[in-house]
């Protein structure tokens, strides 16, 4: 079985451990980097894993390293990865999951040669949902792209992509899940503003946003498609698309995604 070190256990380095452990990962073959002593005894209590606060020591034997870590944690975590025993001849490889940091930035502070592979997770990997994109940088081999991509479907649905577009993806689903909470927020608050306790309307707003993303996902139809099969003539659902059409939620997406990608790239270009 892969040897896994875990750098950083955080809300996404839990939610990874505890995939790969539902996966049939033995705990023996996991360890994580935690320097914050509560937040380490509870990973230990709650998953029975070896926890160190020694990234060097965490990096021995393993032959995958994830950085899960704050993008502005990146540089301790690549020093401390300085002083370990890495060596590009060995088959080991690195998965970064902070936003906004470069494989290029990643290469230069490893050994000459040293195979990284750029993530992006978003937070329904939390309950195993997660959209995880992945990216090779200059030294990353098909079976180092092979790993990782069974790594992270412990905690969702995993894809490819060139490195350029990852700011892209950073706007879609990186950022995605809060437009859609933002959507479910409006939806109920309109449905209490209807007469509905905030209860029942809530319910309503969370069961339809999943069973109209189990349709899409499941149905082999487009979105645009599903939309017109409930849209009947002179109907209800018309009546309201026609009021969001008219406020121009089409246009304010894109301009929302535009703005999302553009301050990816600023954070990207900050942290080089």
């Amino acid at each position: 079985m892969t040897r896994i070190a875990v750098i950083g256990g955080g809300r996404i380095g839990e939610a990874l451990i505890a995939g790969l452990l539902e996966s049939g990962w033995m705990t023996k073959d996991l360890v994580i980097v935690e320097t914050h002593r509560e937040r380490a005894d509870l990973i230990v209590d709650r998953f029975g894993i070896r926890v160190t606060d020694d990234v060097a020591d965490a990096v021995v034997g393993a032959d995958l390293l994830v950085i899960a870590v704050k993008p502005g944690d990146v540089d301790g975590v690549l020093t401390a990865l300085g002083k370990a025993e890495l060596s590009s001849d060995r088959d080991q490889v690195l998965v970064s999951l902070a936003a906004g940091v470069s494989t290029s930035r990643l290469e230069s502070k490893l050994p000459a040669g040293f195979p990284v592979v750029r993530g992006m997770s978003n937070t329904p990997m939390l309950v195993g949902q997660g959209m995880n994109v992945i990216a090779p940088g200059r030294y990353a081999r098909e079976q180092h792209l092979e790993l990782v991509t069974e790594v992270l479907g412990a905690v969702g649905k995993v894809t490819a992509v060139v490195e350029t577009q990852m700011d892209a993806v950073t706007a879609v689903s990186g950022s995605g899940p809060a437009y859609f909470f933002l959507v479910a927020e409006a939806m109920a608050d309109a449905g209490v503003g209807l007469g509905l306790p905030r209860d029942v309307a809530t319910e309503l707003v969370v069961q339809t946003m999943i069973g109209s993303a189990a349709l899409l996902d499941s149905s082999g139809q487009s979105a645009a498609d599903l939309r017109a099969a409930v849209t009947s003539p002179a109907g209800t659902t018309a009546a309201a698309l026609r009021e969001l059409e008219r406020g121009g939620l089409r246009s304010l997406f894109l301009e929302a995604l535009h703005a999302a990608k553009q301050r990816s790239v600023e954070q990207g270009n900050s942290a080089e």
